[in-house]
């Protein structure tokens, strides 16, 4: 069997991250070589992870690969990793920034509580599932850099908030066509839409309602961000580059007046590389 060395193996995990987490991708590569290169590696961890929840229908199975991931965390840091690619690179980064070990857990604690079920009772749930699942990545690039302040911590989480409501709002139409409807119950009765509603992506005055609830809740966070971001060192800024991506979903999503079924919105947006750059640039976010 042949064995990966030298840059095919940062190819290979750079690659499962470019595929499954695209626009997190492109900011990444704006960090420093050193901070890229382990933001990636946990990245990929995160994506490998996000693949148990979305590809296992059977619950035992489901829990079998994470107990093997949460082992391997175990592993990790206890310098003894799997020969495992993402394993490898992910020890390398432990061992790089000395990342701490809860963010990487929550990681793995997140997913593993909706193994059985990935519906939300409301969206504070959801939010608190982001808080887990998203922010935690954004702590972990802020190690990255060297950076465990609190100012830059709040924002993360605030960011890593909105990116999570946001990935409920994009998944709809992906879900929708899978007859799966993981929208907050709480939501669904006080706008009065029905699961078969989503099925056949309505676009009606209540469900336009529904989404614009959602996507108000993740604007309140992006806007609570930037009241904190000029708190945070200005080397944090870059970790925080996400955002942008979250932000113009949001302006896309208004511009089709909230109907999360229009099919430009499932485009990839080829203007974000650039927007990126410009920001980073401005040393803005």
């Amino acid at each position: 069997m042949a064995v990966l060395v030298g840059p095919s193996i940062e190819n290979v995990y750079k690659e499962l991250v470019r595929k499954y987490d695209y626009e997190n991708f492109l900011a990444a590569l704006l960090l420093p070589q050193g901070s890229r290169k382990s933001t990636i590696a946990v990245r990929a961890f995160n994506v490998s992870l996000a693949q148990v929840q979305d590809q296992v229908s059977q619950g035992l199975i489901g829990q079998m690969r994470m107990k093997f991931w949460s082992e391997t965390l175990e592993a990790v840091y206890q310098n003894t990793p799997p020969a495992q690619l993402v394993a490898l690179q992910l020890h390398e980064a432990v061992q790089c920034h000395n990342l701490s070990k809860r963010w990487l857990q929550r990681l793995i604690s997140s997913r593993e509580d909706h193994l059985s079920s990935k519906a939300f009772q409301s969206l504070s749930k959801v939010e608190d599932y982001a808080e887990h699942s998203v922010s935690s990545v954004l702590y972990l690039t802020l190690e990255t850099l060297n950076i465990r302040k609190v100012e830059s911590d709040h924002a993360a989480s605030h960011i890593g908030r909105a990116q999570g409501l946001v990935t409920l709002l994009r998944a709809i139409p992906y879900n929708s066509r899978r007859q799966q409807v993981y929208v907050p119950l709480d939501l669904l009765v006080q706008h009065k839409v029905s699961q078969n509603d989503f099925l056949r992506g309505s676009d009606d005055k209540k469900m336009k309602d529904l989404i614009f609830d959602v996507a108000s809740s993740a604007n309140a966070h992006i806007q609570k961000a930037r009241t904190l971001i000029p708190k945070v060192p200005s080397e944090a800024k870059i970790a925080l580059m996400p955002l942008i991506g979250v932000v113009s979903y949001l302006d896309q999503l208004r511009a089709a007046d909230f109907n999360v079924f229009d099919p430009k919105l499932s485009q990839r947006n080829n203007l974000l590389p650039w927007k990126l750059w410009w920001n980073k640039f401005r040393s803005k976010i």
